[in-house]
């Protein structure tokens, strides 16, 4: 099914790792940024590529919310979004039509050696009504 979905950026991903992209690519950021709204905006569709994946799915209790992990490319730059290391995390609901953006980071924003604990780490302690997926 292929829908037209609102996607908010969350304030926590704002305040943090998205102010880090914001001074490193300055001008660039927003063509990218655009870029990744675009992409989830049609979500369906990027889950058929190999730039997106379901990390969680809570089925239809709750909701029926979505946690997806996708990866991108900073516009400009010569590596590709597999390669670059940049993700987003981000809550889907079909339900709902939306996609909220939990989480934008580089691989090299976490210290750990374990990525995905790191960030479900992140997402459990800033967003509690999505915590009970990760259990």
């Amino acid at each position: 099914m292929q829908g037209n979905y609102s996607v908010q950026i969350e304030k926590f991903a704002e305040r943090h790792f998205i102010k880090s992209f914001e001074k490193k690519y300055r001008s660039h950021w927003d063509v990218t940024l655009r870029a990744i709204t675009a992409e989830l905006e049609r979500i369906d569709m990027l889950l058929l590529t190999d730039k997106a994946e379901t990390i969680c799915d809570s089925g239809a209790k709750v909701g029926g919310v979505k946690i997806v992990k996708t990866k991108f490319r900073v516009f400009g730059t010569k590596e590709s979004a597999k390669t670059s290391g940049n993700r987003c995390i981000v809550a889907w609901c079909q339900e709902k039509q939306s996609v909220s953006v939990l989480l934008v980071y580089g691989k090299t924003d976490f210290s750990g050696h374990n990525e995905t604990a790191e960030w479900q780490r992140i997402v459990k302690d800033n967003y509690p009504e999505y915590k009970h997926l990760f259990n």
